[in-house]
């Protein structure tokens, strides 16, 4: 079924539709979600928090073909009132192949570059992780963080510069 239908009757109130389309992109609320808090029990709970909160106002969904872009921002919302919730430092303790999808990759990149993107401010990371990581546009950007998208592109840009120094420093690249 297309998606912009199931979107339309998860709207109307059919829970199967709804079900349906969660469970499309629930890793990738899964992955999106563990970037943010690096663990797995606070990662899957805020899976079930993206669950509840989507269904209870998928009724506010203005555009049906932007369902995943606003099930990312319900994921990210979610994840930043947790961490700001809880205040606390979490001890870095990776599940590598949620991060890398295989065994075969090189972890230490993995642990370098998981390094590099928590040295961003949380805009800063949310813009690099949903324009590389989610291959949103710079519009979809503005439009899911509800920016300008002089602003996002901004943040783009300094974060960028930001990983390109942090980068040199560590490593001496470039």
């Amino acid at each position: 079924m297309k998606l912009d239908r199931l979107v339309k009757k998860a709207q109307k109130g059919n829970d199967k539709a709804y079900l349906l389309l969660f469970q499309q992109y629930e890793a990738d609320i899964y992955r999106m979600a563990y970037v943010y808090v690096k663990n797995k029990e606070d990662a899957l709970d805020l899976v079930q928090e993206v669950a509840y909160q989507s269904f209870k106002t998928i009724r506010t969904l203005k555009k049906p073909e932007y369902f995943k872009t606003w099930l990312m921002k319900i994921t990210i919302n979610c994840a930043l009132n947790l961490i700001n919730k809880n205040k606390k430092i979490i001890p870095l303790n990776l599940d590598f192949e949620v991060l890398t999808g295989s065994e075969d990759e090189d972890i230490a990149l993995t642990l370098s570059l998981h390094t590099l993107i928590n040295t961003l401010k949380d805009d800063e990371k949310s813009v690099i992780l949903l324009k590389y990581y989610d291959d949103c546009t710079l519009k979809e950007i503005s439009e899911l963080l509800d920016i300008p998208l002089g602003t996002a592109k901004s943040i783009l840009y300094r974060a960028l510069d930001k990983l390109r120094q942090n980068l040199k420093e560590v490593g001496n690249y470039g």
